[in-house]
C-alpha cells in the first residue's frame, strides 16, 4: 500500500467510525450505538430497545433490524432473500494462488443457491455426524491435555491456555494442515477473525491482505501435494473436487478460509461465553459439576443466552413486507440472533441462564436456511466435551480478575478470562 492509498484509506475509515459516531452518540441511533464500545461490551440492553420498538424497525443508517426469533428465522430461509447484491459468476477457472478479494467474491458465505449448494456439499461430508464421532476421542485427548497444563499452572487465562489453542488445533487436523505450519495457520485465523466487522485501520488492511495472501499460498501448496491421496482430511476432499472440475481454485481457496473461521471462532467465544456465564451464575456451575451429563444442555443455552455470533446480513432480492413493513429490494436486512435468544415471546424468562430449561425452542445462533453454519456439529462437539471435562476435573474453580471482552458486532467473545484453580494434590 503507497502513501496516497495509505491516505484514502485513513481518510475512508475515519469517516466511517465519524459517521458511526455521530448516528450512535448525536442521534441515538440503536444500530449505530451496537458499534459503540458499550454496545460491543453489552448488546442486550440496545437489543431490547429495537424490540420495545417492534419486530422490524429501520436504522437511520438505512439497514432493517430483526429482533424476533420468529421473523429472525423465516428470513435466514426466505429464498427472498440473499447474500449478495450481484449473482455469481465463477469465472474463468485461474491459477491456484492469491487473487485480491477473492475470499469475499468467492465465499460460500457471499453466495446464494445453487451455487452455494454445490460448495457447501463438497465441505460438509468434513462435518457429518460419521466424521464427529471419528473426531471426539481426538478433541477429548486435546481438552484434557490442555486442562492438564491450566492445572499445573494454577492460575490461567481461558482464553489464551484453553479456548483459542483446543479449536485451532482441532481445525488443522480435520483440514489437514501439517503440525510445522500450526503456528502460522493459528496467527492467520486470527488475523483474519478481526475482519469480519470489517478493516478497522490502514494497519489492519494490510494484516489482513498479508494474512490472507499468506493463507491462500499455504492451501495452494498443500493442495497438489493432497491430489490423488486417499486422506479424509479436507484439503485432499478439495483437492479431489479440484480435479474433477467441481469447484474452481478461487473456490477452494475462498473455502478453506470460511472453513478457518467456522470451526475455530465459533468453538473460542462458546468456551468463553460459557465459563463466564456459569461462573457468574454460581448454581448453575454447581449443578454442572455434580452432573457433568448436562454439558451438551449448556451448549445450547450458552448459544441462545449469549451467541458466539450476534448478526448476519440478507439482502432483499425483491420488494418484500414483514411485520407491516416494506423491504425494498436491495435493503441490508441484520438479523440480531442475539436479540431473537432472548425474545421473551420464544423464551420464558430469557434474560436467565438455565441449563436446566425444559425443551427450549432451537435457538438460531448458527443461523438457518441453505446458510446454516458449516462447522456447528464441530462446535458442539468441541463445546460439550470441554465444559463436561472442566466440571469433572475442575469444580473449585474461580475467577482470578476480569474478563475483557473483544470489541467486536458480529462476533461476541473474550479476549482474556483468568481464571484460578489450586493444583491438584501429588
Amino acid at each position: 500500500m503507497n502513501v496516497q492509498e495509505t491516505l484514502r484509506s485513513t481518510a475512508q475509515i475515519t469517516r466511517a467510525f465519524g459517521e458511526t459516531w455521530i448516528r450512535g452518540r448525536v442521534l441515538d441511533d440503536p444500530f449505530s450505538r451496537l458499534y459503540l464500545r458499550e454496545g460491543m461490551l453489552d448488546p442486550y440492553p440496545v437489543h431490547r430497545r429495537l424490540r420495545a420498538a417492534g419486530p422490524v424497525t429501520r436504522s437511520s443508517a438505512g439497514v432493517w433490524l430483526i429482533t424476533g426469533h420468529r421473523i429472525g428465522g423465516e428470513v435466514l430461509r426466505d429464498p427472498r432473500f440473499g447474500v449478495r447484491a450481484e449473482p455469481y459468476r465463477i469465472g474463468e477457472p485461474g491459477p491456484l494462488e492469491y487473487r485480491a478479494g477473492a475470499e469475499h467474491d468467492f465465499s460460500i458465505m457471499h453466495i446464494d443457491p445453487p451455487d452455494h449448494g454445490r460448495l457447501r456439499r463438497i465441505a460438509a461430508p468434513a462435518f457429518s455426524p460419521k466424521m464427529m464421532r471419528h473426531y471426539r476421542p481426538r478433541i477429548e485427548q486435546v481438552t484434557h491435555r490442555l486442562l492438564d497444563a491450566a492445572q499445573r499452572k494454577g492460575g490461567f487465562d481461558l482464553m489464551a491456555d484453553i479456548a483459542s489453542p483446543l479449536p485451532i488445533t482441532v481445525i488443522s487436523d480435520l483440514i489437514g494442515v501439517p503440525d510445522g505450519d500450526f503456528e502460522r495457520f493459528a496467527e492467520y485465523g486470527r488475523v483474519v477473525a478481526r475482519s469480519i466487522d470489517g478493516v478497522r485501520s490502514p494497519r489492519h488492511a494490510q494484516e489482513l491482505a498479508r494474512a490472507t495472501r499468506d493463507l491462500y499460498a499455504l492451501f495452494a501448496e498443500l493442495v497438489p501435494e493432497r491430489a490423488g491421496s486417499d486422506g479424509d482430511d479436507v484439503i485432499t476432499r478439495l483437492a479431489g473436487a479440484l480435479d474433477e472440475g467441481r469447484l474452481t481454485p478461487a473456490e477452494l481457496l475462498s473455502l478453506t478460509w470460511v472453513l478457518l473461521i467456522a470451526g475455530f471462532e465459533t468453538t473460542v467465544n462458546l468456551i468463553g461465553n460459557g465459563m463466564l456465564a456459569l461462573l457468574a451464575n454460581p448454581g448453575q456451575w454447581r449443578l454442572l459439576c455434580e452432573r457433568p451429563d448436562l454439558a451438551p444442555k449448556v451448549v445450547e443455552e450458552v448459544l441462545r443466552y449469549d451467541s458466539p455470533a450476534q448478526a448476519t446480513i440478507r439482502i432483499a432480492n425483491e420488494h418484500v413486507w414483514l411485520a407491516g413493513q416494506r423491504i425494498a429490494r436491495g435493503d441490508q436486512v441484520f438479523v440480531l440472533m442475539g436479540a431473537a435468544g432472548r425474545d421473551p415471546a420464544v423464551y420464558p424468562d430469557p434474560e436467565r441462564f438455565d441449563i436446566t430449561r425444559e425443551d427450549p425452542a432451537p435457538h438460531i445462533a448458527f443461523g438457518s436456511g441453505p446458510h446454516y453454519c458449516i462447522g456447528a456439529p464441530l462446535a458442539r462437539l468441541e463445546g460439550e466435551v470441554f465444559f463436561r471435562a472442566v466440571a469433572e476435573r475442575m469444580p473449585d474453580l474461580v475467577r482470578r480478575g476480569l474478563p475483557t471482552r473483544r470489541r467486536m458486532m458480529s462476533l461476541r467473545g473474550l479476549a482474556h478470562f483468568p481464571l484460578w484453580h489450586p493444583a491438584p494434590r501429588t
